[in-house]
């Protein structure tokens, strides 16, 4: 990621919706050497966030819908989320929650672009979001699967500006030429049964450590370390509690 701060359009937080918060809190702590602080208000509903040091990297929550999947979500910085929903809605995607206040901190809101991939928006106020990019342990790179890749580039671009860096094998999304994601297809490799969706990936010293550290807690590798072309050493793990997530080797930002 090319970015090291939240900018407008960019992705700013990323928050895992989780079955267990008690056991993935353990098993994060123990993977990314995160310091977990739950919101003590009750209306908060447990939220709890992740810092290394004194900065924020990510927020853990327990599943507040009963049709809510355990998987792990990307917040997208907006200058005004109404507006943003409006264009979403316009682009052909759909509004799920919000928009509406969290406290005095910002303003949110969840959405289904038009494949059907859930991403969030977020309109800082007291809060930007992740207060460390690309170093061990934080957010670094955040990736779209999806099955209609120019209808999404159509989407996100509309909705968000994005200036898109695209080859052969691998669009980039990127904040006026700045990459901070990419695009993958599914194709008919991928199982009918996994949606759309935007997978997070965080920045490891060690990539294969970090499979190691997965696997022996009782998760899994679903794409063991493997060093892409151009040298980044990337994989895609599955926690205990079955989100999913990727990694990277602090220094490979794209």
């Amino acid at each position: 990621m090319k970015l090291d701060e939240p900018v407008t359009g960019g992705p700013c937080w990323t928050e895992l919706g989780t079955t267990d918060l008690e056991a993935a809190g353990r098993f994060y702590a123990e993977l990314f050497g995160w310091r977990l602080e739950r919101d003590p208000r009750q209306e908060a509903g447990g939220y709890t966030i992740a810092h290394l040091g004194d900065a924020a990297v990510a927020a853990l929550t327990p599943l507040y819908q009963e049709s809510q999947p355990v998987a792990w979500n990307v917040s997208f910085a907006v200058a005004d989320a109404d507006a943003a929903v409006r264009l979403v809605v316009e682009a052909g995607g759909k509004a799920l929650v919000g928009p509406m206040d969290v406290f005095d901190v910002g303003r949110f809101a969840v959405a289904l672009d038009p494949g059907g991939a859930a991403f969030q928006l977020w309109q800082a106020r007291t809060f930007r979001g992740a207060g460390l990019l690309n170093a061990p342990g934080s957010l670094g790179w955040v990736e779209l699967m999806t099955r209609d890749p120019a209808r999404s580039r159509d989407f996100y671009t509309t909705v968000f500006g994005w200036t898109v860096n695209a080859s052969e094998h691998y669009t980039q999304w990127g904040v006026a030429g700045a990459d901070f994601g990419g695009m993958i297809t599914m194709d008919d490799k991928s199982p009918p049964e996994v949606p759309p969706h935007w997978l997070p990936y965080f920045a490891a010293e060690d990539v294969d450590a970090s499979a190691a550290t997965t696997t022996a807690a009782g998760g899994a590798a679903l794409m063991e370390p493997t060093t892409m072309p151009g040298g980044r050493r990337i994989a895609v793990l599955r926690d205990p509690q079955g989100a999913v997530f990727g990694v990277y080797r602090s220094g490979d930002e794209g």
